[in-house]
């Protein structure tokens, strides 16, 4: 049996003792009995164009699409002049006073593999270190943990811009040196953070593989579970294990794929991270707001069926693709049929922009859909942590601007629709 399907109270508390040998790790956070209430911060250390599109707009240059881009083709002192400003002002100690202050509990903080280091040829820009670390101080000042992930690889392991570079296969998992790069990525992000496990929990190392690209891909991805589990697990050498939880991305296959997959008695201290998105094919986009709701509460079932901790680590209450650049920069939106291949189905009108003038009845369908989510999450899972704090202009995006304009509750526990899944 996995430590996860030991009643919640009693494994916290006998995974707090040495227990025959057993149980000697001291989680950072009471897994299995609390629940994860958390927030991406998306955008920041790794950069999306959505999330963040007067960045790249003000290059003057549609060739720049992601973060490799960003440093490739414009001045490299005008690149780290724009991202240090950026680092120093996006997120800052407020932030994280108000991620707190509404009854958050994590943070889930991408970063690249290029602040770590640099192949040949990379032309990212790094610095991105010292401003997590700063991040870490802050959460643990007000008492918010960190989970540290790894967004990025080499090569990308799923082509989307949000690792760092877009491509239209994933190169990764094809060179033994992009793994081995990444292992080593991985043992320098367990090392230096080992010793920090009340504030930095877990790791996770290595962000929705794409999984669905074929057997050959998830192959790699398995081994490399393995091989993070080690490095996350056992950072002091062979004597001693960290006390440190392993968070694996389930490479966008279905929770009963990994049934028996690193579980106790031979693994401990493994969570699954799975991702809950409503809007990346037409079907979705075409979907009612109470197909939406339903679709969202039945996710519950599978979550509670998971053979691991499964938290619910990506996912959003926007309900259509509008969002500017969501798709990629200069890419269009399915549901008002700009994406190539796809059909019209509505205007983007009111469903994107700034929070402040959505609809009365578009706020209400945010907050209902915002809960259903929560409510399914927790009743199924171990939690979940919403993608993304903070958007420049896609406010149905961010946690921060659903805070500030009333479809997000001020306190993660409050609820007005307690019923909305039966």
């Amino acid at each position: 049996m996995h430590p996860s399907k030991f009643p919640s109270v009693l494994f916290f508390y006998l995974s707090s003792f040495a227990f025959s040998g057993i149980f000697a790790q001291r989680w950072g956070f009471p897994y299995g009995s609390q629940k994860v209430r958390g927030v991406n911060l998306g955008g920041w250390l790794v950069l999306e164009p959505w999330i963040t599109p007067s960045l790249f707009d003000n290059t003057g240059d549609s060739r720049i699409i992601d973060e490799y881009t960003f440093g490739q083709y414009q001045d490299r002192n005008r690149a780290l002049a724009t991202l240090r400003n950026h680092w120093e002002t996006f997120v800052t100690e407020a932030d994280f006073a108000e991620i707190a202050g509404a009854g958050l509990n994590h943070v889930r903080i991408p970063i690249g593999y290029w602040a770590f280091e640099l192949g040949p040829g990379d032309p990212y820009i790094q610095g991105q270190l010292p401003y997590l670390d700063r991040a870490i101080g802050w959460a643990q000042k007000y008492g918010v943990k960190v989970i540290v992930d790894l967004h990025g690889a080499p090569g990308s392991q799923n082509g989307f811009d949000n690792s760092g570079q877009k491509m239209s296969y994933p190169l990764w998992h094809t060179q033994q040196s992009y793994i081995d790069r990444t292992n080593s990525v991985i043992r320098t992000i367990a090392s230096r953070y080992r010793d920090s496990t009340s504030v930095v929990p877990a790791i996770a190392p290595l962000n929705e593989p794409a999984g669905y690209r074929g057997q050959d891909l998830l192959q790699v991805t398995r081994q490399f579970w393995h091989d993070s589990y080690g490095s996350i697990r056992w950072p002091y050498g062979s004597d001693r294990q960290s006390n440190t939880i392993v968070m694996i991305h389930d490479a966008f296959q279905p929770l009963s794929y990994w049934n028996g997959f690193m579980s106790y008695p031979g693994f401990e201290g493994v969570m699954l991270d799975t991702h809950h998105y409503q809007i990346f094919n037409d079907d979705l986009n075409r979907m009612s707001e109470e197909q939406h709701i339903r679709t969202a509460c039945n996710r519950g079932n599978e979550l509670a069926s998971s053979p691991l901790w499964v938290v619910v680590g990506e996912w959003s209450p926007a309900r259509t693709d509008c969002a500017r650049y969501l798709n990629g920069r200069g890419v269009g939106s399915r549901y008002d049929g700009t994406y190539p291949g796809s059909g019209r189905i509505g205007s983007c009108a009111g469903f994107t922009g700034p929070g402040s003038g959505y609809s009365a009845s578009y706020r209400t369908f945010l907050r209902r859909f915002w809960e259903a989510q929560v409510s399914s999450f927790e009743r199924g899972g171990e939690g979940w942590i919403q993608w993304t704090w903070k958007a420049e202009v896609a406010h149905e995006w961010s946690y921060q601007a659903g805070l500030r304009n009333g479809w997000i509750p001020r306190n993660a526990g409050e609820r007005i629709y307690p019923n909305i899944c039966g």
